[in-house]
């Protein structure tokens, strides 16, 4: 067996950066090519690929920002929620929208293809801090409300956001959090 010790390394101390931390420059299309590679390199029974992405540059994070404070006056949200999404949107130097985009398949459940579509954001995140920038995954409502993304994002009936991909450059450390327990978490069955 041979161990790679750096990417061992790289994922025992991976950390998650704060949107509001993340500065310009972005990456350039050629280093999302690089990540959004590796992140295809995610597990996909029955190679359907239900998944695909939305790279969200400037001028699209600002309609998104705009039309997502408009859908939650709409919902009633309050002024300080209302902030909080143009936030979420006007904060980051680029997003990745990933889409889960199941496939018809009598072998793999639309569950299955879901997590698939979970693990390209990871995959994503990982493949961003990997390459040197800072990164987050999100979520929040407007990855679940059907308006928002069949009208902004122009999202079809049957997908949905798994996350954006929020990522630039690093403008500060975020500090460490504690970490789950390892013990409290694990059961091991032997027979």
């Amino acid at each position: 067996m041979t161990i790679n010790k750096s990417a061992l390394e790289f994922l025992l101390t991976r950390r998650s950066h704060s949107a509001k931390g993340l500065k310009e420059p972005s990456p350039s299309w050629e280093d999302l090519q690089l990540i959004l590679t590796a992140a295809m390199r995610s597990p996909d029974h029955g190679k359907l690929e239900p998944w695909r992405f939305l790279v969200l540059k400037r001028a699209a994070l600002n309609r998104l920002a705009n039309q997502a404070s408009i859908r939650a006056a709409e919902l009633n949200f309050s002024d300080e929620d209302i902030s909080k999404i143009e936030l979420f949107f006007n904060t980051p130097p680029i997003s990745i929208a990933v889409i889960s985009s199941p496939k018809r398949s009598e072998k793999i459940p639309n569950s299955e293809q879901i997590l698939s579509s979970g693990a390209v954001c990871l995959a994503l995140l990982n493949a961003s801090l990997a390459s040197g920038w800072g990164a987050s995954w999100v979520t929040g409502w407007t990855s679940r409300d059907r308006p928002f993304l069949e009208k902004c994002l122009g999202l079809q009936s049957h997908e949905s956001v798994s996350g954006y991909i929020h990522i630039g450059t690093i403008g500060s450390q975020p500090p460490e959090r504690p970490r789950p327990d390892i013990t409290a978490l694990t059961t091991v069955i032997s027979n």
